[in-house]
């Protein structure tokens, strides 16, 4: 959940790295550092904060060798003491690390009994004094003392290292966080980050490390990359970066979170192109053609997943046993790696996550492959952990996402796995040619209404406005649109620290009816599909309670209009599909509400965009 940046070659690395950390922030940002070799010294500033405030700290800016942190705190509170890089007991050793080292208290503990003395509260000193320790006990190279002492250690970790004596190598490892290596022209630079983002003006050439291995940088020389548990050496698979500078940017937008929120209708698009024929009828996706009959002879499908991923995994539920008459389960991945799950050969299991790299989602994963079942990746990062663990999978081509509150992650998530569903239908039979015929037509015509969903954004800024002071709401959902109002909740509370909760509508007499009064906004998605009548219904019954109803609607709505106090209309579209519309207000709407309250959108208070410790 940390960022981890670095650079080794003939540039000026200041700079280099304060542009990584300024992309990376959207990982953790309580506090940041950087240190700077200038062939004599070391330049360290660190501190609590923002890398905004990092820059104010930077008195040296000289050398060609540099990493650099920013922090989401783990152990140890964010303060200046506790922000990374650290270094080792003699100075000589220098750090930065993402993940959490299980047993460093034990580690620490004998470190101490040897006469190590420790200033920070964290994993990491504790770590770069191991390195040191077997170092100088062992009198072997700092990548032999790295492999060493990560064999000792128990948890997680994406580390670079170097070495003051020895300015022309950086060794970076990886267990469970990412890690990428940027490889320069003619192998005289090398960039390291946590993704690569940060140096994807510089080249596009980029190393991913497996779990498990290790690299040793060295300047005009091959990356040498290692399995940490035997010392094997691994091929390098330099492959070609897909994003480009103007992906990460602002482009104009105020913040990240509304770039990302009208990208959505490209962005779907993207993700269904080449693969969604409609002229033909058919559904292209080699990752479900070459696996056919695991699907088809599955005895269920289990989806896990995390926050956003898992309430598109809820709504995927509902897809994929209308479409295809498939039992689906739908489990968060925190729970269902710890439970002792019922797994067999005969399910299919798929793993949602923007990142690939969420670290619950790939214990999850490794569960499922052990017990034997089938696991299918959907993920946006082309190269993630989850895209090489899965044994297939599909990516779903959003872009990047920077913003912390997913937003384009879960429509284009929607998107693949009801291209999938849609398929399966199609080879199971359970769906007639006309109605599958008219889901395609009407999944491309998704973004255009997207696209039209998006223009009641100054009427969402205007209803925004009366319950920015709000300190309680209520999201109320249908069958396909109850994820929706879970995930409706969710932007909410992340973004403007609104206290929300989501609700299937009819579960509101078995408890939240109590919270009802004039001060309570019910956000009620009551679209012309599915329960309609019901959900008039429980709006009347929300009304006679004085409640305050923000209802989202299909265009044209008489009923509804007539009872809530705001409606905001989307265009209509089969239920289905509805998802992808209906999310749309209910993202301006948390975003306007925490724009308004001064919240910095795009990376909320305690936070972090990729969830890559436990």
């Amino acid at each position: 959940m940390c960022g981890i940046t670095g650079y080794i070659g003939y540039r000026d690395a200041y700079p280099i790295i304060i542009n990584g950390l300024q992309r990376l922030e959207y990982r953790g940002y309580d506090s940041a550092g950087l240190v700077l070799y200038d062939g004599n010294q070391i330049n360290l500033a660190k501190t609590k904060g923002k890398v905004s405030d990092l820059i104010e700290r930077v008195t040296n800016k000289e050398g060609h060798l540099g990493i650099g942190h920013t922090r989401w705190a783990t152990h140890g509170v964010p303060n200046d003491i506790n922000s990374h890089p650290h270094t080792s007991q003699s100075g000589n050793l220098v750090i930065v690390h993402n993940g959490i080292i299980e047993n460093y208290d034990t580690i620490k503990k004998e470190l101490i009994n040897r006469g190590y003395i420790f200033h920070s509260d964290t994993d990491t000193e504790v770590l770069i004094n191991l390195i040191e320790e077997v170092q100088k006990n062992n009198n072997v190279k700092l990548g032999k003392a790295v492999q060493i002492a990560l064999n000792e250690v128990v948890g997680a970790y994406a580390i670079a290292v170097f070495d003051r004596r020895n300015p022309d190598e950086i060794v970076v490892a990886r267990l469970g966080s990412p890690i990428a290596i940027g490889v320069g022209k003619d192998k005289k630079e090398f960039f390291i980050a946590s993704d690569a983002s940060p140096f994807i003006e510089y080249t596009k050439d980029a190393i991913y490390l497996d779990d498990e291995e290790m690299a040793i940088i060295r300047v005009g020389k091959d990356v040498k990359i290692r399995k940490i548990k035997d010392d094997s050496l691994v091929d390098a698979d330099i492959q070609e970066l897909q994003m480009n500078l103007e992906q990460i940017e602002k482009g104009g937008y105020e913040h990240f979170m509304l770039k990302e929120i009208y990208e959505q209708p490209r962005a779907i698009k993207d993700t269904y192109r080449g693969r969604l024929l409609r002229d033909e009828g058919i559904i292209k996706m080699a990752g479900v053609e070459d696996n056919m009959k695991k699907f088809l002879n599955a005895d269920r499908i289990i989806i896990v997943a995390c926050g956003t991923s898992w309430h598109a995994g809820l709504v995927a539920e509902y897809i994929f046993e209308e479409f295809s008459r498939i039992p689906v389960e739908v489990e968060y991945a925190s729970e269902f790696r710890y439970r002792n799950p019922i797994i067999t050969e005969k399910d299919v299991v798929i793993a949602i996550s923007q990142s690939g790299e969420t670290a619950d989602t790939l214990a999850a994963i490794k569960l499922a492959k052990e017990k034997g079942a089938f696991v299918f990746g959907v993920c946006n990062v082309v190269g993630s952990s989850i895209a090489r663990e899965s044994h297939a999978g599909a990516y779903t081509h959003a872009g990047p996402e920077i913003g912390v509150a997913s937003t384009k992650a879960f429509t284009t998530q929607i998107t693949v796995l009801s291209l999938i569903a849609l398929r399966l239908a199609r080879a199971k039979g359970t769906m007639s040619s006309s109605d599958y015929r008219l889901h395609l037509q009407e999944l491309e015509l998704i973004p255009g209404k997207v696209e039209q969903a998006l223009k009641v954004n100054d009427h969402v800024k205007e209803i925004a406005k009366e319950y920015l002071l709000s300190t309680n709401c209520l999201y109320l959902g249908r069958g396909y649109n109850f994820p929706v109002a879970l995930e409706g909740a969710l932007k909410l509370k992340e973004i403007s620290y609104i206290h929300a909760e989501g609700y299937p509508a009819a579960e509101m007499k078995h408890g939240p009816i109590a919270l009802i009064d004039d001060r309570m906004p019910v956000i009620v998605i009551a679209i012309n599909r599915g329960h309609y009548e019901k959900t008039v219904s429980n709006i009347q019954e929300i009304k006679s309670r004085s409640g305050k109803i923000i209802a989202v609607v299909t265009e044209g709505d008489t009923t509804v209009k007539g009872i809530a106090d705001h409606i905001i209309e989307i265009p209509d579209t089969e239920e289905a599909f509805s998802p992808l519309l209906t999310t749309i207000p209910l993202q301006l709407l948390s975003y306007h509400i925490a724009v308004m309250r001064n919240c910095n959108v795009d990376q909320p208070r305690n936070l972090a965009k990729s969830v890559t410790v436990e």
